[in-house]
């Protein structure tokens, strides 16, 4: 009756969607009083799947991928029509057969007779009930978990990595304990989201096998705001490792060679590549707009590495640069570190190609000046990359006298006003850029002379008076000019967000354990062609004074009229006509030397080092990991709790709590001292309890719960 009720409704209003929490709706369709016969699926208001639910194979799919999104199981098996217990049968036959077990039973061959498929792979299938089969390996894990005999399989789908085997006491919360007191047990949010959405655990767990360890430690540096591990000294042990399930933080020495232990296993791009992929494929991250920004990792050792450009001191300093892309929700979606200042360009081209076959569509690439060039937009045009990104060298004086009638739209971002309006700008490529050869390059350079026409957004900031332009290149994303206005604003400026947020909150500048190799890349600007400028410009110098003495030098004549040869004026034209022979030898010499060298080819000159990234990047992973578990929280909880300004703030408080922690053989409880005010109570319950709802359960089996209250008796 429930069911009927369901579609009753849905039959009524067939554009009602369905919330499966996470983010996630469903529309059905079907006959009034019956099960749905086709459903779709929304991700953040996007379609994502339209599934035909008479096809039964389609459907058993259509449930586990929907679980693996973040759906709720009781809310997809209310809107299906389906048991709880029918969707844990798919998800553990999955587990344990893989998708072949959700099939029919035979394989697809070029036979189209089943009967036949059947026979041909007999052997080769499970027989019987798989439901029943799954009954029999629940029921003998329970076994294996009250034993702590062996630790289940690490294994992760699409991981490439090495698999590593873990030790019954490495296991995490493997020990068992009564109540004991922590002053970290608001870290214990972070764990939950990042197990359950991401499969976190068992990724670190595959890659790294017992080395695991540090990067919990890692997790507990991000959440807490600890800036190195040389401020763990000022970490209680025992309460923030019984809270991470490692038992103990132990001692420096020890934590450092955890870590030498993780970063000489070499796993950090696979780790990072498949933890993207994940994030990417599940819709844990958006992918209609993209922001790129470099960021300065500086360096301040005794070696010589390639400088990078500080903005705030408007510089280059010795150091890195960190590419760090973001969706529009503030999600870091990839990011990469760079030899000095980097190439934001290639970095945005190779981005698109990187992930072109886990995205449905290229998205909007938003970045700032530095990427303004003909060639690159080209580039990216050619590709079918939208981008939106400011417009480098604007003239103020020019826009200053731009009647403000034209700018007809008028909207607010972040309490300040603005007001813009589009035009059009034609970019050619340089006249010394041309291609020379076959018929292609030559109608290639014909399309170059002709240009490129870019949407130019002019933007009023009513607020500061004052007027700015940026470019775009939509194609088939179909932006407005307000949107595209919007887009540029959200991510700088007085708008800025995750890159300036991020920084506050975490310390991006840290890297722990510097080890320094040779650089590849060795090439400098070359030296004498700076000696040779010194030189121009000193004769150059000399000559604008020679040139000032001769106006004024009078002519001196004998007493025939014929000119005096060794007068003043005489004296200062052989010396301007021996000076301009040397400058024209030194441009020519100029001329003839290469612009860039080998530093290896010169004298009193150090190579260059890089600095290795591996200790670096698996640090940023586990920031990046907990910044993104923080944006789904802050969604979480913003339901519960009405005041925007206060919702960071409350997250903080609340994952600042101290509390309580139990483990038992079968679950893992921490409860959260009560906040004071009853609105942030009642909203910290809340997230609490949907933390709890999320399932979340270790390798081993236990169940992770969190709840708020008092001293535990």
């Amino acid at each position: 009756m429930e069911s009927e009720a369901l579609f009753d409704d849905a039959q009524e209003n067939k554009n009602k969607q369905i919330p499966l929490g996470s983010i996630l709706f469903l529309e059905v369709f079907g006959a009034q009083g019956k099960k749905p016969s086709r459903v779709m699926l929304y991700h953040r208001g996007v379609l994502v799947r339209n599934v035909d639910l008479n096809d039964r194979v389609a459907k058993r799919l259509f449930i586990v991928d929907t679980v693996d999104l973040g759906a709720s199981k009781s809310y997809l098996a209310k809107a299906l029509g389906v048991s709880r217990q029918t969707i844990d049968n798919h998800l553990d036959i999955r587990t344990h057969f893989g998708k072949e077990g959700l099939i029919q039973g035979y394989r697809v061959s070029e036979s189209k007779d089943r009967r036949k498929e059947c026979q041909l792979h007999k052997e080769e299938l499970s027989n019987g009930n798989k439901a029943q089969k799954v009954a029999e390996l629940r029921a003998k894990e329970r076994e294996e978990i009250l034993a702590q005999q062996e630790l289940l399989p690490l294994s992760l789908a699409g991981n490439t990595g090495k698999i590593a085997e873990v030790a019954n006491q490495d296991l995490l919360f493997a020990e068992e304990h009564d109540w004991e007191k922590t002053r970290y047990a608001g870290v214990f949010l972070y764990l939950i989201t990042l197990i359950s959405q991401s499969d976190w655990l068992r990724l670190i767990m595959g890659y790294f096998g017992e080395a695991y360890r540090i990067l919990m430690v890692f997790v507990l540096m991000a959440a807490t705001n600890t800036r190195s591990i040389e401020q763990l000294k000022h970490i209680r042990g025992r309460e923030a490792g019984v809270l991470l399930g490692i038992k103990r933080i132990v001692s420096k020495p020890t934590i450092w060679e955890w870590f030498y232990n993780a970063a000489n296993l070499k796993a950090s791009g696979a780790l990072l590549t498949d933890y993207f992929r994940h994030q990417i494929q599940c819709g844990l991250v958006g992918f209609s707009v993209w922001f790129t920004d470099g960021h300065l990792l500086p360096y301040s050792g005794k070696h010589r590495v390639h400088s990078a450009y500080s903005t705030q001191r408007r510089m280059p300093v010795p150091g890195r640069t960190a590419m760090v892309t973001c969706d529009g929700s503030g999600r870091i979606v990839d990011f990469d570190i760079q030899e000095g200042k980097g190439d934001l360009r290639t970095h945005i081209v190779t981005l698109g190609k990187k992930w072109q076959d886990d995205i449905p569509q290229q998205p909007v690439q938003v970045f700032d000046c530095e990427g303004d060039g003909f060639d690159f937009f080209e580039s990216l045009i050619d590709s079918k990359t939208p981008f939106v990104a400011w417009e480098k060298h604007v003239d103020p004086i020019k826009l200053a006298v731009v009647d403000d009638s034209q700018f007809s739209s008028v909207f607010e971002v972040n309490g300040k006003e603005y007001a813009v309006f589009e035009g059009e700008k034609i970019m050619v490529a340089a006249k010394n850029e041309s291609d020379a050869g076959s018929d292609e390059n030559e109608t290639k350079r014909e399309q170059r002379k002709k240009g490129i026409t870019l949407r130019r957004i002019y933007l009023w900031d009513k607020t500061s008076n004052r007027k700015t332009c940026g470019l775009a290149w939509t194609g088939a994303a179909n932006m407005t000019t307000e949107e595209c206005a919007r887009t540029i604003l959200s991510c700088w400026g007085r708008s800025e967000n995750t890159f300036k947020h991020l920084k506050d909150r975490h310390p991006l500048d840290y890297h722990p354990g510097f080890q320094v190799v040779k650089s590849d890349s060795q090439d400098i600007a070359n030296p004498e062609i700076k000696a040779k400028e010194t030189l121009i410009g000193g004769i150059k110098t000399e000559l604008g004074k020679l040139y000032r003495k001769l106006s004024k030098a009078r002519e001196a004549l004998n007493g025939d009229g014929v000119p005096r040869q060794n007068s003043i004026r005489e004296k200062l034209q052989r010396t301007i006509a021996e000076n301009e022979t040397v400058l024209s030898k030194l441009r020519e010499e100029k001329k003839q030397l290469e612009p860039r060298v080998d530093v290896s080819t010169l004298e009193d000159y150090k190579s260059f080092k890089r600095i290795d990234n591996e200790g670096k990047y698996l640090f940023d992973f586990v920031t990046i990991s907990v910044w993104n578990a923080r944006k789904q929280m802050i969604e979480w909880l913003s339901p519960h709790f009405n005041d925007k300004n206060e919702l960071v703030d409350l997250f903080y408080a609340i994952t600042n709590c101290h509390g309580w922690i139990k483990s038992s053989k079968t679950a893992v409880t921490v409860r959260l001292e009560a906040l004071q005010q009853p609105r942030h109570r009642l909203a910290q319950e809340q997230l609490c309890r949907r933390l709890t709802n999320l399932m979340t359960r270790t390798p081993s089996g236990k169940r992770l719960l969190i709840e708020v209250g008092e001293l535990p008796v």
